[in-house]
């Protein structure tokens, strides 16, 4: 009786699996469809606007409203406090303080490697930003898990960006 319970949950786990990375597929394919639907070189066109066809479009900003974000040389420690406690409440489940990716990719040196306008974007228009960023998208192949909106206000994004911070060692 036992055994028979272990088995079936085994497989009730291998088929929740098997989902979610169907699942995670599916919502690459529907990511990647209509990039060049009309079969035409735009390859110029897309360095020009960030992959979007939008020649508006700042890819080292991102798509929201974080357009200027000023950052102070020295770490905010009230901020990386309140984003340290947004992180282990909204974030930690899916994101490690290391290089190492959880579902989402590792927050280790994510400061050097992205702005800080593009990172708040990122967490506050998480949507629109996978769907427009070229960045953004290719965290998604990789991981094959979209990140859900947080509904993070604009003060604990920015709280979030000064605890990143803090993990990338500034004082």
């Amino acid at each position: 009786m036992l055994i028979c319970a272990l088995i079936k949950l085994l497989i009730m786990k291998k088929i929740l699996i098997i989902g979610i990375i169907v699942s995670g597929i599916i919502a690459c394919n529907n990511n990647q469809s209509g990039n060049n639907t009309n079969g035409a070189n735009n390859s110029g066109q897309n360095q020009q606007t960030g992959n979007t066809g939008n020649p508006s479009y700042d890819p080292n900003r991102g798509e929201g409203k974080f357009t200027k974000v000023d950052v102070s040389p020295k770490l905010d420690v009230a901020m990386a406090t309140s984003g340290e406690k947004v992180y282990s409440v909204k974030c930690a489940a899916c994101h490690k303080l290391t290089d190492e990716r959880l579902v989402g990719p590792g927050w280790k040196g994510v400061t050097s490697r992205h702005t800080a306008e593009w990172i708040m974007n990122f967490t506050t228009n998480t949507d629109e930003m996978l769907s427009k960023d070229p960045k953004a998208q290719a965290m998604l192949e990789i991981c094959l898990v979209r990140m859900p909106n947080q509904n993070l206000t604009d003060q604990d994004a920015r709280d979030v960006y000064e605890f990143m911070r803090q993990n990338d060692g500034v004082k």
